[in-house]
Parts: structure tokens; sequence; C-alpha cells
């Protein structure tokens, strides 16, 4: 079988991609505001299901891009997650990422309390005088923590983005914050991940920074 490669140059990937979702995308109607993070979640993925998936509360991108623009900080439940956000953009704005989940007293605590690490990492987060947006890829039950924390007014996040994958109450637990009052992006459904959680947090950064967000 003869393979024939396309001829895009280096530093045209990233657009050549972007047209080729755009292309098979065809007429789906995307919320208007939330295309290019739609695209940015199938560019990391190649999964089109995201355009589907992806759930927005009402005037949710508006209001992330407000807050980081105000210096809000990023919470992740994983190392990953925290690695794959562009720390340059969000620092120009006056935030910084946080993932607590390696801290020893988040593990000490986890052991003591015979509960998850991402569980604490919520309350040691919530102890933060800053604006905060979570991004949850991996911890369902950083999610529930989360819920937790809201209904004892305990904690108001700007924005949570919602995308664990796996299958023990990670539906479950997207729903419980799609029942807040808090913005939220969650892909409903078992799919995302700690590289949809970055890739998320960088479409916002990307869409207040002129020289990435023409994507």
């Amino acid at each position: 079988m003869k393979v024939e490669l396309e001829n895009v140059k280096p530093m045209e990937i990233e657009a050549r991609s972007f047209e080729i979702i755009t292309e098979e995308l065809g007429d789906k109607k995307l919320v208007p505001g939330t295309e290019l993070i739609v695209k940015r979640c199938i560019h990391t993925s190649a999964d089109f299901d995201y355009a589907d998936n992806l759930c927005f509360s009402e005037r949710a991108v508006e209001k992330a891009i407000e807050a980081l623009k105000e210096g809000a900080c990023i919470v992740t439940d994983t190392q990953m997650a925290k690695a794959g956000i562009n720390k340059k953009v969000l620092e120009r704005f006056g935030g910084e990422v946080f993932c607590f989940m390696s801290d020893e007293d988040v593990a000490r605590m986890a052991k003591e309390n015979g509960t998850t690490r991402a569980t604490v990492s919520m309350d040691k987060a919530a102890s933060l005088d800053r604006k905060l947006i979570f991004a949850i890829g991996n911890a369902p039950t950083a999610l529930v923590r989360l819920y937790e924390l809201i209904q004892d007014k305990k904690l108001s996040p700007e924005l949570i983005i919602g995308v664990p994958v796996g299958f023990v109450n990670v539906v479950q637990s997207k729903e419980l914050i799609m029942q807040t009052d808090v913005p939220y992006i969650v892909a409903r459904g078992r799919k995302g991940g700690s590289n949809i959680a970055a890739c998320i947090c960088n479409a916002l950064l990307y869409m207040i920074d002129e020289t990435r967000g023409k994507a």
C-alpha cells in the first residue's frame, strides 16, 4: 500500500491540524466562545467526542478569562497537568500553578484520615487566599471534595475544570460539579485526563494571549 504524506513545514503543523479539525467538524455547531477550547481538546486527544462531551456553564469562559487577567492561580490534581500548563503566560497575569499531591503533609494527613491525597489537596488549596481555578483531570475524589467545600461555603472557585478520566465515580463526580453555582467546564462521561485539564487551561490563557489565541 502506497502511503502519501502531506508536505507540511514543522512550524505549520499545528495550524494544519486545526484546519483538519475544522474541516472534520463540518456543520457541527459549537457554543459560541468555546470553539478554541473544544478544538484544542480535540487537537490534544484526536477525539472528536469532545465536541459533544464538553459542557460549559453560562459565561464560564468569560468569567475564567476575567479571573486569569486578575491573577487567578490554577490548582491541579496531578504533576502532569501542572507540567503541561503554560506557566509563562499565566505568570504574565500574576498567577501561578499549584499541585499539592506530592507534599509530605498531604500524604501524612491522607494516611491518618484514610482518604485520598486528592481530597486533602483540595482542603489545602481552600486555605489559599487567592482567586482559584481548579483543573482536575485524574481524581474524582477531588471533585467530590470541591463539591462538599462549596456546599459548606468554605470555597468559591472562579472556575472548576472537571475532566477526570476513568470508571469509578468519575461520571457521578462530574455531575455533582454541574449542580453547583460555580462556573464549570466539564467533560461529561468517562473521558478526560490530565492532558485535557492542562489543554483547557492553556486554551483559556491563549484566548487572552494575542500571540497564541488565533489557533
